[in-house]
């Protein structure tokens, strides 16, 4: 893939999520520090995105990114893009090699059929509660992320969707749209309705509101594969007409109070 490509790929997952972040996503030495105070034992959360994609890299810009997150456990974001010294300064400053993350696209194409129960239903400021309830246990984030979280369906580009069982939530996701890019997030199933097609049904509405709206490129993010193979969302991801486009590499620092075992 050439660098451009790379580039705009990385620049759609985090223009998804700048308004999520509002003040708290932080420009800084050329990249981006998206820092979630209610959650700082959470590298998924606390993210460093786009260093060493600018001009010639220095060290100082290095400790100036780390220092804007403070205290928290956090992941930066090494890009196959970046400048090659990127690597070893964040080595050469403690940070352990993390969980990588594949990003992922697929044209506009209709979704395949989805076979399932539950309905679909779309998220208003009535079910947005139940909906960042979803999320949050399914991310293993704190009550103290709620608000955070709530707000994601009546942002700006946000579209956010619940499957149900019933009466029951079963499944949360949402799509950020602008222009001919969409962004698929916030991916979520409760463990008593896994295996009921519902993270299938949820990535159909969203295809279908994508490309209604006219998006040419739809993108998505989830970890990388690992010995063990790929996980639940990775093949849901699949399964749905997403291919592989490039592995982005983290290195992580862990926050001096916190106990994180993420990596």
């Amino acid at each position: 893939m050439d660098d451009l490509r790379t580039h705009e790929l990385e620049r759609i997952c985090l223009s998804a999520y700048l308004p999520v972040y509002g003040a708290d996503a932080l420009a800084t030495a050329g990249a981006t520090c998206l820092r979630a105070r209610a959650a700082p034992d959470s590298p998924m959360m606390n993210r460093v995105v786009g260093l060493g994609l600018g001009p010639a890299l220095e060290e100082g810009d290095v400790d100036a990114a780390l220092a804007a997150m403070g205290d928290t456990t956090f992941y930066v974001a090494v890009s196959p893009d970046a400048d090659p010294r990127l690597d070893a300064l964040l080595e050469a400053r403690g940070l352990e090699v993390g969980l990588g993350w594949m990003l992922f696209e697929r044209g506009p194409l209709p979704p395949p059929a989805v076979e399932t129960t539950l309905a679909v239903a779309e998220v208003d400021t009535d079910s947005a509660g139940d909906w960042a309830r979803i999320v949050l246990e399914g991310y293993g984030l704190p009550d103290a992320c709620a608000q955070m979280v709530e707000r994601v369906p009546g942002l700006a580009g946000w579209h956010a969707y619940m499957a149900l069982a019933g009466d029951d939530p079963a499944g949360a996701a949402a799509v950020w749209i602008e222009g001919e890019a969409a962004y698929f997030g916030f991916a979520a199933t409760r463990p008593e309705h896994r295996g009921m097609g519902g993270q299938g049904a949820l990535f159909a509405a969203r295809i279908e509101r994508a490309v209604a709206a006219g998006c040419s490129r739809l993108v998505t993010e989830t970890g990388e594969r690992r010995d063990d193979g790929p996980g639940n969302s990775y093949r849901n991801i699949l399964r749905y007409g997403f291919e592989e486009r490039v592995l982005v590499a983290h290195r992580l620092r862990r926050r001096a109070a916190g106990q994180s075992t993420a990596a």
